[in-house]
């Protein structure tokens, strides 16, 4: 079962797939993607693909070694998330090959469901609270939602109120059992988590996810302490390495990504890191489906996993959504706020080909937002 052929497709709306081929016609599938970076990471999958080529696809940890290492300069999100796809679609074809789930090879599956969220917005209080009845309505129990548009350093009293206002409206709404997760991008500086942090406590959200910037990872102690919301980070933390300074800070919840942190086989490896300091995981994905299939395959097999962002509906699947490019979407049914456990070797989802080849023909260029302050000064996306 050698590698015979690698391609990857630009598709909408912000998606990069790679497809993986064997010498006796076996495919695998994986996604690798820096939301705005495409381009790069496509460059760097066609770099890797020249020592792949011709080589046992079976041998996943050895490919992931030299994939890292290799290159002799390691690191950075591009080169990592360029990894995490070929790696996801090599359990893909390993699973294939063999006929079982890739969580079977991880160790077996340890729950029959996982908890799933949905994203909402809104402009105002009250259309955060009517998104998150509507998502009620439609059988989830749990929303994640921005925390703020742009902040400064140290906001005013009037920001603050504002912030903790929507969200005591959001709680008024749904009520105590139901959960939400804020999300504040990195846009708090340490000094307004601390100020802001306390004043959500009595809301009980679920976790506050990247109160600060990753470059101050290791100063989150500081915030952990001050608080007793559950804090999530790691979204822009792309090995176990990343982690290793982070998991004694007193987080709560990991939030690695599957295409960005080396994939399955890392993931797996920061899942378990994790474990041992008492904290849950939550992989972050508002990427495609095969991302999500990946972190799902992890997600059974993790003892420590708490609940899987999933990105249907998501602000940005303008055009085309999650489902649009599986052959069977029912393997992402979400009922009552869970997805059953896929049971389809390799990752558990088809991917339709044909619909990625036409897809394919008009590439997506996206970019995130640019975003100032009043001053014109950069501010935090």
């Amino acid at each position: 079962m050698n590698i015979a052929r690698i391609e990857t497709f630009f598709v909408r709306p912000r998606w990069l797939f790679v497809r993986v081929e064997t010498d006796d016609g076996l495919v695998g599938w994986g996604e690798p993607i820096v939301e705005g970076r495409a381009e790069a990471v496509a460059s760097v999958v066609e770099a890797l693909a020249d020592r792949l080529i011709g080589t046992d696809a079976s041998r996943i940890e050895d490919h992931w070694q030299v994939m890292t290492k290799g290159g002799f300069y390691r690191g950075g999100p591009v080169l990592s998330s360029a990894v995490a796809g070929i790696d996801q679609a090599l359990w893909d074809l390993k699973g294939k090959a063999l006929g079982v789930p890739v969580y079977e090879l991880l160790g077996g599956a340890v729950r029959d469901k996982a908890r799933v969220y949905t994203w909402i917005g809104g402009d105002s209080a009250q259309a955060l609270a009517e998104d998150a009845l509507r998502a009620k309505a439609n059988g989830f129990d749990a929303v994640k939602c921005n925390g703020s548009a742009q902040l400064g350093p140290i906001e005013t009293a009037g920001q603050v109120h504002r912030i903790v206002d929507q969200f005591t409206e959001l709680r008024s709404a749904v009520g105590d059992d139901f959960d939400f997760a804020i999300d504040f991008h990195g846009r708090f500086s340490t000094a307004m988590a601390r100020r802001v942090l306390p004043l959500l406590e009595p809301l009980f959200p679920l976790f506050v996810e990247e109160t600060v910037l990753p470059e101050f990872s290791r100063d989150l102690a500081q915030v952990t302490a001050g608080t007793s919301i559950p804090i999530a980070t790691g979204e822009r933390l792309y090995s176990r390495w990343d982690y290793r300074d982070v998991l004694s800070t007193g987080i709560a919840v990991a939030q690695p990504d599957l295409s960005h942190a080396g994939g399955i086989s890392e993931v797996r490896r920061i899942a378990a890191m994790a474990e041992a300091y008492d904290v849950a995981l939550a992989p972050h994905c508002p990427l495609g489906p095969i991302a999500l299939a990946a972190s799902l395959q992890v997600d059974f097999a993790s003892p420590n996993f708490l609940i899987q962002e999933q990105s249907l509906g998501i602000h940005y699947n303008e055009g085309n959504d999650l489902l649009d490019y599986l052959v069977d979407p029912a393997v992402f049914a979400f009922t009552d706020g869970y997805v059953q456990r896929p049971t389809g070797p390799g990752l558990g989802i088809d991917i339709d080909e044909a619909a990625v080849r036409k897809a394919a023909k008009d590439p997506h260029r996206w970019r995130n937002e640019i975003w100032r302050l009043k001053d014109g000064s950069f501010a935090e996306w």
